[in-house]
């Protein structure tokens, strides 16, 4: 069967990718074209929704940001991932062997998060003190999500550097190889009109332009010959835009 696109959603220039990945799940589901897999590009994830999305039944198939924190980017010394948390005693054990000494749940940017802290005493003392922290207290601190959605977003991270993962993410590139043809065919870089009401008409009808040569090239040729056919499919996406 040919791929058709199933919606199209048009925000304003100035709402960032993650804002939009909720509503476009949402309408997809309404639609009754709910995906079981789900593949976006890295500006649309979060842990959020990654956890929401998996309990509605969908796997968001995207890079998600790795961690952040001067440890990984280096690549030298101990990363998130050489702690272990132990959720249900709130504590987190260090690769010294070391347990951590406060626990505090917090808000950050709306968002609950959890800091941990070592104590200074025990941080001075540790022989593997400059490859864990660079703090001016010489004590190491964390900064989690709750437990679901950091267990979510470990996993995922670590998902993403598998071959298996890296094939099936190959799919991406049918997105692109859209966004592309959109270009090319209806000139949607361009919006003809002001106001974000008559842009979403013209993204649209660019979508239904895309769908109807894709269905022509199913119904008679097979794979899309874009070049024998461009003259006259551009002919046919600006009657519909227009």
């Amino acid at each position: 069967m040919p791929n058709l696109i199933t919606d199209v959603h048009t925000t304003d220039a100035t709402v960032p990718d993650v804002k939009a990945t909720a509503p476009i799940q949402h309408k997809l589901a309404e639609h009754g074209v709910k995906p079981a897999e789900h593949y976006l590009d890295s500006g649309y994830p979060s842990a959020d929704l990654i956890t929401k999305a998996m309990k509605q039944g969908v796997h968001m198939g995207t890079p998600v940001l790795l961690d952040r924190s001067a440890q990984a980017k280096a690549a030298a010394g101990f990363d998130k991932t050489a702690f272990t948390i132990n959720w249900k005693t709130r504590q987190v054990r260090c690769p010294a062997g070391q347990t951590s000494s406060h626990w505090n749940p917090v808000k950050q940017h709306g968002k609950n998060a959890i800091v941990i802290t070592f104590s200074v005493l025990t941080c001075r003392e540790c022989p593997f003190q400059q490859q864990c922290t660079a703090s001016k207290l010489g004590r190491r601190m964390l900064t989690l999500r709750p437990e679901e959605l950091h267990e979510n977003l470990a996993r995922a991270r670590a998902e993403q550097k598998t071959d298996t993962w890296k094939n099936k993410y190959a799919l991406r590139a049918g997105v692109e190889g859209t966004i592309n043809q959109a270009i090319d065919i209806t000139g949607i870089r361009q919006a003809r009109y002001r106001g974000l009401p008559k842009v979403r008409l013209q993204h649209a009808f660019s979508a239904t332009a895309l769908n109807i040569v894709r269905l022509d090239a199913h119904w008679t040729t097979g794979p899309l010959d874009r070049t024998r056919r461009s003259s006259r499919l551009e002919r046919l996406s600006y009657r519909l835009s227009a």
